[in-house]
């Protein structure tokens, strides 16, 4: 998934190296661990949705946004036309430490398509058949996860390794887009659009799910080698 930076490395050190991991595909995680609780219900909503019609919308439990723009993001998902489900956890909006409220007229709108949840069995949700695309802020569990699922990504990193995480999900592996730096409900539909339906959308799915075999295949072969080595030493 890295090779150009394993090499890299390689090289550097003059010694072997191993990329271990994704670790989550080989532990799998108790649910207690979450520093939410998840609202399992979602996964009987995408139930009832076709294969790949359903956006995931989650920045994870640390990112928060500005009123302004959360507002930008409700406007613009009720803008695409899509159905969605999207993560609105406290602390979501920065200063507003409970679960921000929705904007007037929001929930009316987006009412037979869209779905709001305090916290989601993340992992669950992005190997959903119904699950399309993942709008997330890049972090680097959950974009492995996402990954390991075959599951595109629309960006929006807020900070740390997010913007180098973001970066290589569109540029280099070619899975994702991004929203924007400014949140403006038009961009975000337009993203939305984009990622979920058409050609450019078919493109990015067939390399993330190229990319899942790769993931697949990089929680054993490395491990074998690296066993392999330890062993002859």
């Amino acid at each position: 998934m890295e090779a150009s930076e394993l090499a890299k490395i390689q090289r550097e050190l003059s010694r072997p190296a191993f990329a271990v991991g994704p670790l989550h595909l080989l532990s799998q995680a108790p649910a207690e661990q979450s520093l939410h609780a998840p609202d399992r219900g979602c996964l009987a909503w995408l139930d009832d949705h076709p294969p790949r019609s359903v956006l995931y919308v989650s920045l994870g439990s640390v990112a928060c946004v500005d009123r302004g723009a959360f507002v930008e993001m409700a406007w613009g998902l009720a803008r695409s036309g899509v159905s969605f489900l999207w993560v609105v956890r406290p602390g979501l909006v920065g200063g507003v430490p409970e679960v921000p409220p929705l904007p007037d007229g929001f929930s009316e709108e987006v009412r037979n398509r869209g779905k709001i949840v305090s916290w989601a069995p993340q992992r669950e949700v992005l190997a959903h058949a119904a699950t399309a695309a993942f709008w997330t802020h890049c972090g680097w569990n959950s974009t492995l996860e996402s990954v390991c699922e075959g599951v595109p990504m629309l960006v929006q990193p807020c900070f740390a390794d997010q913007m180098v995480n973001a970066r290589y999900v569109t540029h280099e592996w070619g899975v994702g887009l991004e929203v924007g730096e400014e949140i403006e409900r038009g961009r975000v539909a337009m993203a939305v659009t984009k990622l979920m339906t058409g050609e450019d959308a078919a493109q990015m799915r067939g390399r993330a799910y190229h990319l899942k075999i790769l993931a697949s295949a990089a929680t054993s072969l490395p491990i074998d080698s690296l066993i392999h080595y330890i062993s002859s030493l």
